[in-house]
């Protein structure tokens, strides 16, 4: 089957190159010419471990090709996905929708042969039906269908997320667009795949509903968190205590200084105002939000704290900048609020992370970006683990002891042992642990 995914970015390029590893011809589409010509010569716009070598593979099998023509790439395709942004619109959170609508109108203007129209992107419930109305606002004859298909991809997981999913999710209208959708996806029925077909609005409100509940459990442990510091409770305890019943699950219960990336804070904040559009406040999902604001610039405090209370005129470094690990994304990274907290406090910060450095740099136009893990530790009066990637989980304490300033262990993703730290002479401090 021919598919064109609209949009090359981290989800349209993943979701592509696995398509095409699945034996399916796929061609993706992009604006941005730079990033198309970087793609032709092999070179990723993103970290993703295996991206690279997934797309080289398949670009050598003939199954993956690149265009910034929209007219051509559609020619004959089964199945037109689009995988643009919808980035939080600035001044009021709503979803921008507008890279969706454009392409819908091109693709009205430019349909030839008749095609399931896929959003990918996540979008607000009822954008499939305006999907719909552009299209045929065109005039255009041929027959389509608009499918809803949100994706549920981690980043630095996205890979095995796409082949091995928990569930593919196809909000489809009529029979045609599922039988198309049933041929995309028939690859995966051998690894038995669970695909729940649903009416298109409930495909869409599927995608934030789950990202709105996994945000949920991230700042209730975050919570629960703070309850032990005060009564002396362990977090890991209890976080696995109620993982185990399996009503709960142990997943997305890890405290740490609250979430970010691409998803779960424009999600959040999307749904917050699609709620209020149709006058059904999701007041849960409202608290969830604040406090995850909050709490951002809270773990910079608990920096400050750990400092003695005085962060002027004092070095701190900053282990790990990107939101998660496995991955070079910045946005609405923990760091980000963490480094203005310290900044604003006279602090001089310097950061290291193994693959988002230029990123941040663009973003923390003040931060020290130093070459490697031993560099910026070097003469710190506090060393912060923020991101807790597996370069930092075997780190030398002993040569860390000889180069740091002041031995002052801030882990904000409860990695290391605590008492250890402390037998090696570190004053040491963890999130919701004694």
């Amino acid at each position: 089957m021919k598919i064109a995914m609209v949009g090359s970015g981290y989800v349209g390029l993943v979701s592509g190159a696995c398509f095409a590893d699945f034996g399916h011809d796929v061609v993706c589409i992009d604006k941005d010419a730079g990033k198309i010509d970087l793609l032709h010569k092999g070179v990723m716009p993103i970290y993703e471990p295996g991206l690279a070598e997934l797309v080289a593979a398949n670009v050598k099998a003939g199954r993956l090709s690149f265009s910034t023509d929209l007219a051509s790439a559609i020619e004959d395709a089964q199945a037109i996905f689009i995988a643009v942004g919808t980035p939080s619109r600035r001044g009021d959170g709503h979803a921008d929708l507008s890279y969706v609508r454009a392409v819908a109108q091109e693709l009205g203007e430019n349909l030839k042969t008749p095609a399931v129209i896929v959003t990918k992107s996540t979008v607000p419930v009822g954008t499939g039906d305006e999907v719909e109305r552009i299209i045929g606002d065109t005039g255009t004859d041929v027959k389509f269908a608009v499918v809803s298909n949100p994706e549920f991809l981690r980043e630095g997981a996205a890979i095995g997320d796409f082949k091995r999913p928990d569930r593919i999710v196809i909000g489809a209208e009529d029979e045609w667009a599922r039988g198309v959708m049933t041929e995309v996806y028939r690859p995966l029925f051998l690894n038995k795949a669970p695909i729940l077909f649903t009416s298109r609005r409930s495909s869409e409100l599927i995608k934030y509903a789950a990202n709105a509940f996994l945000a949920t459990k991230i700042m209730f442990i975050n919570e629960m968190a703070d309850l032990c510091e005060k009564v002396g409770g362990d977090v890991q305890d209890v976080a696995r205590g109620i993982g185990l019943d399996n009503r709960i699950g142990s997943k997305f219960l890890h405290a740490g200084p609250g979430y970010g990336g691409s998803c779960f804070p424009k999600d959040t904040l999307a749904l917050l105002k699609t709620a209020e559009d149709f006058g059904s406040p999701v007041r849960l999902v409202e608290a969830v939000v604040k406090a995850n604001d909050s709490r951002k610039r809270a773990m910079g405090r608990k920096v400050i704290d750990a400092l003695g209370g005085e962060a002027r005129g004092k070095r701190v470094a900053l282990l790990g900048l990107t939101f998660k690990p496995n991955t070079d994304d910045m946005r609405d990274a923990p760091s980000i609020a963490i480094v203005q907290t310290l900044l604003d406090a006279g602090a001089e910060v310097v950061g290291y992370d193994p693959e988002g450095m230029d990123a941040a740099a663009a973003i923390m136009p003040d931060v020290e970006m130093a070459t490697s893990t031993y560099a910026a530790i070097e003469g710190a009066d506090a060393v912060v683990l923020v991101t807790e990637w597996d370069a930092f989980r075997a780190i030398d304490f002993n040569r860390v002891k000889r180069i740091v300033k002041a031995p002052v262990i801030v882990d904000l993703r409860n990695v290391y042992d605590p008492g250890e730290l402390r037998a090696a002479g570190f004053e040491y401090s963890s999130v919701g642990r004694p």
